[in-house]
């Protein structure tokens, strides 16, 4: 067991966590990521390194997906392709010239991080990624995220896309204001059949769905320059807790022990 793992432990074993003044998140867990971002109820608790830009690996498909869900047909027919078909990474495994409905791309997209259901959307957006990076940049700009900036739609590492735990924090809570992310971060697996009557299958891979109490998703992501990161959100009994993690050794581990430790400092002191 690791030892920032061993410290949230003892932490909740101990039924206590620091305690943040109103307004001003403290660094309480130096060691747990290159940079984290924890609120509960929107407002900030604990943060470390809240503006450090870093690479963020597929947490950038939830600008991809908050701007299709602004704007896409869901019921429109999408043909694959030959940029989609020959994306790398995590994959479901789309052909060229195959023909899916939009929402089936949507859900693969957030199910299963899946590369080509997501450059699939982008280049039927915008014509192309290009254009659709162009969209994702600026309306990351009208957000306020002064510290992102997009290259592509997916989340491929490139020394030019980047963002913050605090500009993360802001985007997923535009993206949980859209029904259809919160419904497609939220399952666990997911079936399909192409227009052309293939099948594809897609398991979440995010595995604190169905074990950690509450909670919603909402994305995760890994690449070798990354890490290992993570957008956790959860409820109970009216209280909504928000971890973002980026290059978190033990993401699932120390995520669950965050969000269990944020739920602590909301519950009402017993007499």
């Amino acid at each position: 067991m690791r030892r920032v793992g061993t410290f949230l432990l003892a932490l909740l074993l101990a039924g206590s966590a620091p305690a943040a003044p109103v307004g001003a998140p403290t660094d309480a867990y130096p060691d747990i990521a290159r940079a984290y971002w924890v609120e509960v109820d929107g407002q900030p608790v604990w943060s470390g390194r809240p503006d450090a830009r870093l690479p963020m690996a597929s947490l950038t498909k939830l600008m991809t997906a908050l701007l299709v869900a602004e704007s896409a047909d869901f019921d429109a027919v999408v043909t694959i392709g030959r940029s989609a078909a020959n994306e790398t990474g995590t994959r479901i495994g789309l052909t060229a010239g195959e023909r899916v409905r939009a929402r089936d791309l949507f859900t693969a997209m957030l199910v299963r991080s899946a590369n080509d259901a997501c450059r699939a959307l982008a280049d039927w957006q915008a014509g192309d990624q290009v254009a659709f990076v162009a969209r994702m940049n600026a309306r990351a700009a009208a957000m306020g995220m002064r510290n992102t900036h997009y290259t592509d739609a997916c989340g491929h590492d490139d020394a030019q896309q980047y963002s913050s735990v605090r500009d993360l924090a802001t985007l997923a809570h535009a993206a949980i204001r859209q029904p259809a992310i919160l419904a497609a971060a939220a399952r666990r697996e997911f079936r399909f059949k192409s227009l052309d009557g293939r099948s594809h299958g897609a398991r979440s891979t995010n595995a604190l769905l169905g074990i950690v109490a509450g909670a919603q998703g909402l994305k995760t992501g890994y690449t070798p320059g990354a890490g290992r990161c993570l957008v956790a959100l959860a409820e109970r009994d009216g209280v909504q807790v928000l971890a973002v993690l980026l290059h978190a050794p033990d993401r699932w581990w120390d995520s669950a022990g965050l969000l269990e430790l944020a739920f602590k400092r909301a519950r009402p002191a017993t007499p």
